[in-house]
């Protein structure tokens, strides 16, 4: 029986062995799926992930993770990609499924009202966050959002910087959907910061604009591939309640 999300949650952890058993790619896919159903800043959905499957192709990148047992042990690895580069390309599909959710006739005030906020959200304020020259517009538009912010709340994360940093916590909130969904049917995973991420890109053929994000190792734990009990600092010290 899965898992509910509390029971997940509490059976996750970061498995450096996993057992030499075969999981099943199809489970793991779907799990990716509920990764695609994160939340993400914008709706705009800058990630790509690669379930990779390949023996060859896990060892290469077994190597590029310095072969670390999380991935030397790992049946399947999922490289979650995180993809500023793609925002025209996103925005554009945001504004084709608003203006097909309201290919109706006899729209009311409300619906109207709602399809020109969308429309406009996607065709002026995304490009005025997003475009950049050489990193020179950004600062521009920086220092003036600092100025107009003396006087009002206005969003202040418009440099190229920032922006790299929006899709990577999109990118990073998938990650933990798709690593929870694999607690929930019994499969271990391990999220590795320690690889050599130009190798990885070139291993996965990926575009120079596109960013390593998180590469996850998957299997079935043994046992000794979790190192010691959970430590968290005292969840008051990191609770506040205002």
């Amino acid at each position: 029986m899965e898992k509910t999300v509390t029971q997940a949650i509490e059976y996750r952890r970061s498995t450096r062995i996993y057992q030499d058993t075969e999981i099943d790619i199809n489970k793991v896919k779907q799990c990716i799926h509920n990764a695609s159903l994160a939340p993400t800043s914008s709706n705009l959905q800058l990630w790509e992930f690669y379930h990779v499957t390949n023996k060859s192709t896990l060892e290469k990148l077994a190597e590029a993770c310095f072969n670390q047992s999380a991935a030397k042990t790992s049946q399947q690895m999922v490289v979650v990609v995180a993809r500023k580069d793609l925002w025209k390309k996103r925005a554009k599909a945001n504004i084709n499924f608003v203006n097909s959710s309201y290919d109706k006739a006899n729209l009311t005030d409300r619906e109207l009202k709602r399809k020109k906020m969308a429309t406009n959200y996607y065709t002026k304020i995304i490009p005025s966050i997003y475009t950049d020259f050489l990193g020179i517009l950004g600062y521009i538009k920086f220092f003036v959002f600092q100025i107009i912010g003396l006087f009002k709340p206005i969003y202040r994360q418009v440099r190229n910087s920032d922006m790299r940093i929006v899709a990577h916590k999109s990118a990073g909130l998938a990650a933990e959907n798709f690593m929870i969904s694999m607690a929930a049917i019994n499969y271990d995973t391990c999220p590795m910061e320690g690889s050599d991420t130009l190798r990885i890109k070139n291993i996965l053929n990926l575009p120079r604009k596109a960013e390593i994000n998180m590469v996850i190792g998957c299997g079935i734990r043994k046992e000794e591939g979790i190192f010691g009990p959970r430590f968290r600092v005292p969840f008051n010290e990191v609770y506040f309640n205002v």
